[in-house]
């Protein structure tokens, strides 16, 4: 995760454009009597109101914490995010299957005026989700800092940008759907191929809603910290002066920006209490300083820990010291 990824300008980008192109669609689709463009209008609609709640989630989150709240409110952009899935399945999903059925078994109702304003609405709002495509495109190459976009995705402690980037790749898909499903029905003069694009649009959204709901439902639950900076958290404190090595390494994602670490740590034996309590604030600094994620800190003197985490955590930060040295790969 990068925290230079502008994430609120990614949510304004979309809100803006969606709420303009939702207008416009719901325009054309009275106007033609489109089904396929109803469906696009609704899904426009969907992605309004679920840039809202990305909305009320982030500034939620900007809470301090209280007693009630000890850790802060940062979980607020898991729980908001999983709210917008399911938004995506009923209320996108949900509806363009169901009007798309009741079309191809009422033929002919609500059918008139002109496909030529489906047409038009559909190519403007192609222009407008592909710049909204764009910006949250750019931020998500920021926070998956050259990784595969698949890894990048898997791997993300904030849902919100992937989750932008998804609707906007789903929205250039289904506008692609319904302007080929108006145009078929059109050419052929069979209104069946007009309701059928809704159906369509209907079940990507459906797969994406879940797919997204799946991914945020994991960070919910409770994502480790990435190994990489796991890795990092352990050879910063093995590097301090005293320690003898961790012994194991739990890391917990209470939300995209508070990780909470904890470690039991073998210190040398001749040290007294004292000694150990300044070298626990040293490595506090050190891995604060390093990874500011890592807000709260907690270390148990340990010499017999069960390991868990630091294999792992230490094969990630080698492998990517082998890659800084050797940026290429092997020849």
């Amino acid at each position: 995760m990068s925290a230079s990824a502008d994430t609120r300008k990614v949510v304004i980008a979309a809100l803006a454009g969606n709420m303009a192109i939702a207008t416009c669609k719901f325009g054309a689709a009275f106007m033609s009597g489109s089904t396929a463009t109803l469906a696009e209008a609704v899904h426009s609609l969907a992605d309004t109101g679920n840039q809202g709640l990305l909305l009320v989630g982030m500034r939620l989150a900007m809470r301090p914490a209280d007693d009630r709240f000890p850790f802060g409110r940062s979980g607020e952009k898991y729980f908001w995010p999983f709210v917008v899935a399911l938004m995506l399945f009923s209320v996108g999903g949900a509806f363009a299957i169901y009007d798309g059925v009741e079309h191809i078994a009422h033929p002919g109702h609500g059918e008139h005026g002109s496909r030529y304003w489906s047409y038009g609405v559909l190519g403007v709002s192609l222009v407008f989700e592909s710049m909204s495509f764009r910006v949250a495109w750019r931020e998500f190459q920021v926070l998956a800092k050259g990784k595969p976009w698949i890894q990048a995705v898997r791997e993300a402690r904030d849902p919100t940008i992937p989750l932008v980037l998804a609707e906007d790749t789903t929205a250039i898909i289904g506008l692609a759907i319904a302007f080929l499903a108006v145009l078929i029905s059109h050419l052929t003069g069979q209104a069946f191929w007009d309701p059928l694009g809704s159906i369509l649009i209907g079940l990507l959204l459906a797969v994406v809603a879940v797919v997204l709901a799946r991914n945020t439902h994991t960070l919910l639950v409770g994502a480790s910290a990435d190994p990489e900076e796991q890795g990092q958290a352990l050879a910063l404190t093995e590097a301090v002066d005293g320690v003898d090595k961790v012994t194991q390494i739990l890391t917990f994602h209470v939300g995209p920006d508070v990780v909470i670490l904890a470690m039991k740590v073998a210190f040398k034996e001749e040290m007294k209490a004292a000694e150990i309590e300044e070298c626990i604030n040293e490595m506090e600094r050190r891995i604060r300083a390093e990874l500011p994620l890592m807000r709260k800190i907690f270390v148990e003197v340990d010499a017999h820990g069960d390991g868990r985490g630091v294999d792992n955590a230490r094969k990630a930060w080698a492998s990517k010291q082998a890659a800084v040295v050797a940026p290429n790969g092997p020849t």
